[in-house]
């Protein structure tokens, strides 16, 4: 069976989605990023045949929606982030992952991909088991990646000599799994909300979801009179 792995930051004001301010204040783009987190857990948790695990930078005690994400999450193994930078922090989420479930393959996603579904995932999980497939990566449309899936996780390894968060890190992130010899197939491109123009784009096909809802919520805010 599969290990769903999310890597997430606790939501706390000031600590997230900075990119957001402005418009939004370091509040308001806290509840953006918590509603991020529990559509994704949410999706996650709607995932057949997988074992959903998180790996937690920070605490939900005292973050925005800290109640509700950790019920989210009650049941699952919930794993601390450790590590120096964020290809460390990757490199050693998988790493305790391959510890705990020795031998079980691990899709990996994040809390910027609010717009993931279930099926999607599912898809994905599938796509990672298909013969002649030794990983999986899924590029962002801002040159990163949303998902990293590995046969086995003890690879992810290779993630530390990876420069993080720039637009090349999908490309350079491709190049270090194919360096070790893996058979790389590549899953949909996502766009990740960093600023608030990604925010509106992946909140408009939405509906229903928490993130929709945060994100109208701070576009009705900014319009006089609180209409839009």
């Amino acid at each position: 069976m599969t290990v769903l792995l999310v890597v997430a930051k606790a939501p706390v004001a000031g600590a997230v989605k900075t990119r957001l301010c402005p418009p939004a204040t370091p509040a308001q783009a806290a509840r953006i990023a918590a509603a991020a987190l529990r559509d994704t857990l949410d999706a996650v948790a709607a995932t057949p045949g997988v074992t959903p695990v998180l790996a937690l930078a920070g605490r939900f005690a005292g973050a925005e929606d800290g109640a509700g994400l950790a019920a989210a999450v009650a049941g699952w193994p919930v794993l601390p982030q450790r590590g120096e930078d964020f290809a460390a922090r990757l490199a050693y989420a998988h790493a305790d992952v391959a510890a705990a479930y020795p031998g079980r393959p691990v899709l990996q996603i994040g809390m910027d991909t609010p717009q993931v579904t279930a099926v999607g995932l599912a898809a994905a999980v599938r796509r990672l088991g298909a013969i002649g497939t030794d990983a999986v990566l899924g590029r962002a449309a801002d040159g990163g990646w949303w998902a990293l899936g590995l046969r086995d996780p003890r690879h992810a390894v290779a993630l530390r000599g990876v420069p993080m968060s720039t637009p090349a890190t999908g490309r350079l992130t491709w190049a270090a799994l194919a360096a070790r010899g893996l058979r790389v197939g590549a899953l949909p491109v996502l766009r990740d909300v960093d600023g608030w123009a990604d925010a509106l784009a992946v909140a408009g096909p939405l509906s229903g979801g928490r993130f929709a809802r945060e994100v109208a919520a701070l576009r009705r805010a900014l319009v006089p009179g609180g209409r839009r």
